[in-house]
């Protein structure tokens, strides 16, 4: 690992600590490319293996893998209204197709080729709608062709005026499917299908609990009937939205022409469904259970779950621990625990605790000539406390460590969610927590467009859902929050990222 660096406290400073806390883990760098950033391998890890659990999620429930181009026609952006308004700011152009030398020197070395020029510029992928249902058009022509579940991992590109790594940059990768059904309802039981999946991925694999409900119609998608979404508080008491699942309704099958014949003979436009997370789950990770020390990972995501630190002196001692922790690695890969065994000459044991602690190794194992006259290792947990354990039991010991610590990650997380939560909040209530602490507000929602952008204009903060029953207050508003009308409905106010 680089330098240790001292990582800025969260209270002092909360985005220069998601910085550091990046640095120090070698989880991300910016590039030379202005907005976009490197995944380093530390960082890529935990994202193949949160992509490994969605896709199984994804299988397991019908859906398969496909890939379509990166580059789309910019007239398919134009046939959805919504859909073109929503991504016009934010696309990328290919306007031309190579360049030519201008025997100048440096930067002035090539330029573009104006014969080049295409005859149809082509954006580049920003999200995948209009192209995928222009398939979709060519491949459904029946009923039994439906439905059509599709998915596909690959990157987009939105322009960012102001990036931060993970939660917001020019380039990032996700994995967006997209499905056609023979009507509404099979639509909508699609897309809360897949929130649930989110859900359920976000606590048993993220330990990060969330709100799952519906989004109003100024924060929906671009050409969506309706959008749901989950929500989760990080631990400045913003909210972050980790991932999206869209009923389209029928408006990109009208703009594309995906029709299909009825069992009565008839036809009808199919009904669409689109669904996504990105690596700004990653960033969601990292401020839900990260300290000061650096980052905590939760076991299921951890790309390292144990790290085992023999301690010598002398050529022989190492000879008798290296044994001893080579042994237990083998033991734990054979339960299907990532391991690794740091065997490095060139750092004393206290520089290698610090660098386990630092890139959020959920569990130590501490070997010394003196645990080995015992039968036992110190077992250390990354979120705090450490105890001898003997040798003979350490799988048992360390799986159920690892299974205590993402079980306890999920709990602390809910239990701060929760203390940073107000329900029934008053307009005073409301302007001194987003002017203060931040947190969630619940309170009633008149469900005027004009007084949500309103607040938003005032308080910075957004309505991130009307929350599903689960997650609402036991006595329904009955008048807005803000304004004091009837309300039409519980919402739940935060400032996000």
């Amino acid at each position: 690992m680089a330098q240790a660096q001292k990582i800025t406290p969260r209270a002092k400073d909360f985005s220069e600590w998601y910085g550091d806390v990046i640095a120090q883990a070698q989880m991300a760098d910016y590039s030379p490319v202005r907005g976009c950033m490197v995944i380093r391998p530390h960082g890529y890890r935990i994202w193949e293996l949160m992509q490994g659990a969605l896709d199984a999620m994804f299988r397991a429930s019908g859906h398969r893998n496909a890939y379509f181009p990166l580059f789309i026609p910019m007239s398919f952006l134009a046939k959805e209204a919504e859909h073109v308004e929503g991504f016009a700011k934010e696309v990328a152009l290919v306007t031309h197709t190579r360049l030519r030398a201008t025997g100048k020197a440096g930067a002035k070395a090539v330029e573009v080729d104006p014969a080049s020029a295409l005859e149809e510029p082509l954006v580049v992928r920003p999200t995948s709608e209009t192209i995928i249902y222009a398939m979709f058009a060519k491949w459904i022509q029946s009923y039994r062709d439906l439905p059509l579940l599709l998915n596909q991992w690959c990157n987009v590109v939105r322009w960012e005026l102001r990036t931060r790594l993970f939660l917001r940059t020019t380039e990032f990768l996700w994995q967006e499917g997209h499905t056609a059904h023979v009507d509404e309802a099979d639509a909508e039981r699609e897309a809360r299908l897949i929130l649930g999946i989110y859900r359920q991925f976000a606590e048993e694999w993220m330990a990060m609990p969330v709100l799952t409900g519906v989004k109003t119609d100024s924060e929906k998608f671009a050409g969506a009937l309706r959008t749901y979404a989950i929500e989760a508080l990080m631990q400045d008491n913003k909210a972050i939205q980790g991932g999206t699942s869209h009923n389209l309704g029928q408006n990109f099958a009208k703009a594309f022409g995906v029709q299909y014949q009825t069992a009565a003979g008839g036809l009808e436009h199919v009904w669409n469904t689109s669904w996504g997370v990105s690596t700004r789950l990653i960033g969601g990770l990292i401020m839900t259970h990260s300290d000061d020390n650096g980052l905590v990972a939760p076991p299921k995501v951890a790309p390292v779950q144990v790290a085992i630190v023999p301690i010598w002196k002398s050529d022989d001692e190492r000879g008798q621990v290296s044994g001893v922790g080579s042994q237990v690695k083998t033991d734990l890969e054979k339960a299907g625990v990532r391991v690794e065994l740091d065997l490095r000459d060139n750092l004393k044991p206290g520089a290698k605790y610090f660098e386990w602690e630092a890139l959020g190794v959920p569990v130590r194992l501490e070997i010394g000539p003196r645990d080995l006259a015992a039968g036992q290792a110190i077992l250390a947990r990354r979120t705090g406390g450490k105890a001898p354990t003997p040798i003979a039991g350490m799988v048992a010991a360390v799986t159920g460590a690892l299974d205590e610590i993402q079980s306890g990650l999920l709990a602390a997380a809910k239990e701060r969610r929760e203390q940073n939560s107000i329900r029934g909040v008053t307009k005073a209530q409301f302007l001194e927590l987003m002017n203060g602490k931040g947190g969630f507000a619940y309170g009633g929602f008149c469900g005027d467009g004009a007084c949500e952008a309103e607040i938003k204009e005032q308080t910075n903060a957004t309505i991130r859902v009307l929350p599903d029953p689960e997650f609402r207050s036991p006595e329904a508003p009955t008048t807005c929050m803000w304004c004091g009308k009837p309300s039409v409905a519980e919402a739940v106010w935060a400032q996000a990222y």
